[in-house]
């Protein structure tokens, strides 16, 4: 009978030891993991909101998004017309304006203002900036033209204008990222 109670006692001391182990892993881990996750501010820069009310049909506005500039252009109907006439298979970058724009809101293009060849700023969201032979943005750092989708079309640039994800909070809002 003593070798039972032996048994019990070491079965027990091994799971209380096991146990304590455990809880010591898990107090070692989670703050690890936890001090991996971004901080509130980085989680604030991961998005924003512009208010597209005041923009006119043929204005484009400059914004910030993580750091970088952001074109929002209110397209006019023969800017649409002019991107919808090109045939996308000629592009160097084929896109149609349909796939750069939501369903429904094709007069609003949002695109990162930063050029595919070295990562200039292009000209063309502001008044008075050049917009380059096709309608859209030029890149006065290498040539690059792009046209009023913001896609390449001239110069040494590889890629259009990057598109960011984006979603309509209302008709007047945008939300980027």
């Amino acid at each position: 009978m003593a070798e039972t109670e032996g048994v019990r006692r070491r079965d027990f001391i091994n799971i209380a030891a096991v146990s304590a182990a455990g809880v010591a892993g898990i107090g070692i881990v989670v703050p690890l993991v936890s001090q991996m996750s971004a901080s509130a501010d980085v989680l604030a820069a991961s998005s924003t909101e512009i208010d597209i009310s005041a923009i006119q049909p043929g204005q484009a506005i400059k914004a910030v998004f993580r750091k970088q500039p952001v074109f929002v252009r209110n397209l006019t109907p023969k800017e649409i017309a002019e991107a919808n006439a090109v045939d996308a298979s000629s592009l160097r970058d084929p896109q149609t304006l349909e796939e750069r724009t939501k369903e429904g809101k094709e007069n609003w293009l949002i695109t990162m203002g930063v050029c595919t060849h070295l990562g200039c700023v292009p000209l063309g969201a502001g008044e008075g900036e050049v917009k380059g032979e096709f309608g859209g943005y030029f890149c006065p750092c290498h040539g690059s033209s792009y046209d009023t989708a913001a896609r390449i079309r001239k110069g040494p640039a590889p890629k259009n204008l990057e598109v960011p994800d984006y979603t309509f909070s209302s008709d007047t809002v945008v939300k980027i990222g």
